[in-house]
């Protein structure tokens, strides 16, 4: 049985949109690299090869299907990123998805929890913050990964949306890098 694992980049006020440069509405997008060192790297390198699969939200896998497709890298992480079979959660594309991908046809729910059953290593789930909300009121995710940096933005989507059932999650480690980001691993209660 595979798990589903959501991983993060999180501002300390909760904002998780236009990590990386992409659009934010206030024009606050990049915010993460100014702490993105090795460690950062060599976490989500790790992260990236205990998973066989991803599952995505429309938007986040639009940019991802426009970028990684031409990069490279000496490691081999952008070699995983793009062979890995990605699977796409939206109402509004349509087949055929290019980048390795397939969209999830029928209800989310329990499409997500098929791909659970089967075997394999971990789904990971990168941004996506419509599609976590949506796995997390059906409770698919085994696993938050939270890289809390240390930045406050005071605006943007936010990962936890206001009016979401109460969960209890349980603290499974902690890790802080030098450059400030903390790492937070929580499992489903």
């Amino acid at each position: 049985m595979r798990r589903v694992v959501v991983s993060e980049f999180v501002t300390l006020d909760g904002v998780v949109e236009a990590p990386g440069g992409e659009f934010h509405p206030d024009g606050k997008g990049g915010w993460t690299m100014q702490f993105f060192d090795e460690e950062a790297g060599t976490f989500k390198f790790d992260e990236l090869f205990a998973a066989d699969a991803l599952l995505l939200g429309r938007v986040t896998y639009e940019h991802f299907a426009a970028a990684w497709p031409s990069m490279t890298d000496e490691a081999g992480f952008a070699d995983r990123m793009n062979s890995l079979p990605t699977f796409v959660a939206s109402t509004t594309l349509k087949e055929p998805l290019e980048w390795n991908a397939t969209l999830i046809q029928g209800e989310l729910a329990a499409e997500v929890a098929k791909l659970k059953d089967e075997d394999g290593q971990d789904i990971l789930v990168f941004g996506s913050a419509d599609l976590v909300h949506t796995l997390l009121q059906h409770d698919l995710i085994d696993e938050f990964r939270l890289l809390v940096f240390p930045v406050i933005l005071g605006s943007g989507k936010r990962l936890f949306r206001d009016g979401i059932a109460t969960s209890a999650l349980r603290l499974l480690e902690t890790t802080t890098f030098s450059s400030g980001v903390t790492v937070l691993r929580y499992g489903a209660s």
